[in-house]
């Protein structure tokens, strides 16, 4: 499969290499809110986007990635966790199937995550974290699918000519 980034959640991980053998490194990203604290990752559903360095992956420079395309592991579920595993890095100017796609309530609207008609049946929420009235959703959408929040309808749409790029679009109504 392959999914184009429009952008990244709040939280960033990395795995520590082992000490008994080299292995490369690997970078998890998911859904986070600002608290007192800083940034912290408050899980209603659990949930990341695992990119390997080997895989073309930049952690220096996470926005050079923005609008590239990777190709994917289907979605999955592992230890009570979506996850959804970027390869490796294609060419630029390939087209994708899918989107990973980051909405937040600052910038969105509300959610009513889990209730009925909050998304498209073709949208795939990957992480979702709230705290108070913070939410930040990380989603795994395609062309004109949609989310629905207070504020009205999202749709995903192509930004110009470059099927490699889009972004979610306010529907009047």
């Amino acid at each position: 499969m392959l999914v184009a980034v429009t952008g990244f959640g709040s939280v960033w991980r990395q795995r520590l290499e082992s000490s008994e053998r080299i292995r490369p490194a690997v970078y998890y990203n998911t859904t986070g809110i600002i608290v007192k604290s800083g940034v912290r990752q408050r899980p209603q559903i659990c949930g990341y986007a695992r990119f390997d360095s080997v895989g073309g992956f930049n952690p220096n420079q996470p926005s050079t990635m923005i609008g590239r395309v990777f190709e994917c592991a289907a979605p999955s579920l592992w230890m009570g966790c979506n996850k959804l595993l970027f390869r490796r890095l294609v060419r630029k100017g390939v087209c994708a199937g899918r989107f990973l796609v980051v909405a937040n309530s600052e910038l969105n609207g509300r959610f009513a995550v889990g209730t009925e008609g909050w998304k498209s049946p073709d949208t795939w929420l990957l992480s979702f974290s709230e705290c108070g009235n913070n939410q930040e959703l990380m989603l795994l959408m395609g062309i004109r699918s949609w989310i629905q929040s207070d504020l009205g309808r999202f749709l995903l749409k192509p930004v110009g000519q470059c099927p490699w790029s889009a972004r979610l679009m306010l529907c009047p109504g």
